[in-house]
């Protein structure tokens, strides 16, 4: 696999809310945050971008709600952040695709020349997924670390319902599948910057 000198590391919504299982339910994939700060790590010290985003949702209820201790990044990301060598962007959403957010994410990718790019975060099935959709629809080469995102179980129509690791492979089987990114492992991309 092939790592340009450019390629943005996108993180997304590694926020504190996504702790309070009350809320969300029961995650999969207990390893995400320490291949997430992994990732963080090789991108920082290989001078590579990193893009921080933080949804601040519109949602009274929300553990991610602006003013609500849950809307900060959890302290692992906090801490690692204006820590790297490269470019660093935050921007914040209040939808699930990063591409709509302030500031424009587009325009700072297409300033810096970067074609390449890695997503990792949370939800793997909603912010994750959308941001690398669009990222492939909008002509990205697009690396979807799995095993650097996580998700919860969901219930959808008439009843149906999905473990939280079932969602995650339904995510990798359309991404990887449809052609909007390739699906790969942390260590794998790790490696590929080292």
């Amino acid at each position: 696999m092939e790592i340009a000198e450019n390629t943005a590391l996108v993180v997304v919504d590694v926020q504190q809310g996504f702790e309070e299982e009350a809320y969300w339910g029961p995650r999969n994939n207990p390893a995400a945050d320490e291949n997430i700060a992994g990732l963080i790590d090789a991108w920082q010290s290989s001078g590579r971008p990193v893009v921080f985003v933080r949804h601040d949702s519109p949602k009274p209820d929300s553990p991610l709600r602006v003013g609500y201790p849950g809307n900060a990044f959890k302290p692992y990301v906090e801490e690692r952040r204006g820590k790297g060598g490269g470019p660093e962007l935050f921007l914040t959403k209040s939808v699930n695709s990063a591409f709509y957010g302030t500031p424009d994410l587009g325009a700072w990718l297409r300033a810096a020349g970067i074609r390449q790019l890695v997503v990792a975060g949370i939800q793997t099935n909603m912010c994750a997924e959308t941001t690398a959709r669009m990222a492939g629809n909008l002509g990205y080469e697009v690396f979807f670390a799995l095993d650097a995102t996580y998700t919860f179980d969901a219930t959808g129509p008439w009843g149906w319902t999905l473990g939280a690791e079932e969602v995650a492979r339904a995510t990798a089987v359309t991404l990887h599948g449809g052609g909007f990114a390739t699906v790969v492992r942390s260590a794998e991309l790790i490696a590929a910057v080292e």
